[in-house]
């Protein structure tokens, strides 16, 4: 347990090691994302980009709800291995993979059944929705390799572990890149191939990362035999995975909302809103890693009971993230068009991608803010605050002012002002919260 104990040792090079695989890791995972994006648009044009973008937000709509849910597994396993509680880690890891399973077959049928429908009341436009329906089936038919790979990397990133999950990436986003290419440009498959490319390399990290942990330290092994709901174990996943699940879809739904917004300007709008998208996935790592990096380390050093490290590593984590994000803001801001270029070179797409970027990329420390407090009061066992503050933010107030704002100035630009505004709010919620509240002392009379 000492290798990956993150309740001791030096904070900064503990978060900084922990969050640097973290960050490559999902480097990689949103480099096959964008793959698909980059070699559809150029080899098939600008209505295939359009309806590969016009899926994403739907997609993350369902993905991200169990998303969430597995942040929460992962914030009790993280609690108890801090606690050296090796008897609820391995009940804990167990019950987090067979929910995996069952959330991964839900979600494969939910995804093909619905998706005609939700992409039509989206308001994706006509000459895009065929395809749209294409890729949209295809991709959620990896669905059970999809979650139970979140699953199980959540299991390793808990107890210290991002390296692993990081060599997993590699190699299937390595391999998502080569089928991508053969399947459009050797055998002309279409849009959908892309999907196919994707299912076919998240099965290969999966099965990668499910064999890791049947060899792991005996800890954290996992037991095939053992897999099973533990209904305490259970009660406490949901606990405190289900807000950061609502969260996710509650968000993800605004997006939707926003996305069909974009949609009413037309197919050169949507590729070229959707080339940024991606984009800003790339952005977006910093955030997301140190925010991840410090719901585990406040988990286990709350289940160590070392308080004081606990505020000291949040503050580093984010003022470091902070840093991190405006600088690649700043970057995105400059090269923008030439990086939405890379997607679809037509004026009218990289005049639409360049306009968000530069609306949005300059305002990347709120969101770095906002997302590293959000994981810090999930480490802390309090997702519910979270939950609130960006659901009233970030769907709410969002939603309701693109509905006015559009009518009052029906321009795109509009749209795009949505992001920092709500950031600006939930950035100083948070900040009030985080400030004044007792959101640790109340802890430490409280257990999981």
């Amino acid at each position: 347990m000492e290798n990956t104990s993150m309740s001791e040792g030096s904070i900064a090079k503990k978060i900084i090691y922990f969050a640097i695989p973290l960050f490559l890791g999902n480097l990689f995972q949103q480099l096959y994302n964008t793959a698909d994006s980059l070699i559809v648009g150029n080899f098939l044009g600008s209505s295939a980009l359009a309806a590969v973008a016009s899926s994403g937000n739907l997609i993350f709509l369902l993905v991200g709800f169990f998303n969430g849910i597995f942040v929460g597994a992962g914030v009790v396993i993280a609690r108890y291995f801090g606690a050296k509680d090796e008897l609820r880690v391995h009940r804990s890891i167990h019950t987090t993979v067979a929910l995996g399973i069952i959330s991964g077959l839900l979600l494969s049928v939910v995804g093909v059944i619905f998706a005609p429908k939700i992409l039509v009341l989206m308001g994706t436009p006509k000459d895009v929705l065929p395809n749209s329906i294409i890729y949209f089936r295809i991709y959620f038919m990896r669905s059970l390799a999809f979650v139970l790979y979140n699953a199980l990397t959540g299991i390793l990133q808990a107890v210290g572990d991002s390296r692993h999950p990081l060599y997993y990436l590699i190699v299937s986003s390595i391999i998502n890149i080569i089928l991508d290419i053969v399947f459009i440009t050797v055998f002309h498959m279409g849009v959908g191939s892309a999907a196919l490319a994707t299912i076919i390399s998240q099965f290969v990290s999966a099965l990668l990362c499910l064999y890791h942990l049947l060899h792991a330290p005996e800890v954290y092994r996992l037991h095939v035999k053992d897999i099973r709901f533990d209904l305490p174990m259970f009660k406490q996943i949901i606990n405190n995975g289900l807000p950061a699940g609502i969260q996710n879809s509650i968000i993800a739904l605004a997006n939707v909302v926003v996305q069909s917004h974009i949609n009413s300007f037309g197919k050169m709008a949507v590729a070229g809103c959707g080339a940024y998208s991606k984009i800003e996935g790339f952005g977006f790592l910093p955030i997301t890693c140190f925010a991840l990096a410090l719901t585990t380390f406040v988990s286990q050093n709350l289940g160590a009971q070392k308080y004081e490290r606990v505020k000291k590593g949040a503050h580093f984590g984010i003022v470091c993230s902070l840093i991190l994000a405006e600088v690649v803001g700043i970057s995105i801001y400059i090269l923008a068009p030439f990086l939405i270029s890379m997607f679809d070179q037509t004026k009218e797409v990289v005049a639409f991608g360049t306009a968000q970027a530069r609306s949005v990329t300059l305002f990347y420390f709120l969101l770095a803010f906002s997302h590293c407090i959000a994981g810090i009061l999930r480490g802390a066992g309090k997702s519910v605050v979270p939950m609130i503050v960006m659901m009233v933010c970030w769907c709410i107030i969002r939603v309701t002012y693109i509905t006015v704002a559009v009518m009052i100035i029906p321009q795109i630009q509009m749209v795009f002002w949505a992001y920092p505004l709500t950031w600006t709010l939930s950035s100083i919620v948070f900040f009030i919260y985080y400030r004044r509240s007792h959101w640790l002392s109340s802890y430490k009379t409280s257990s999981i």
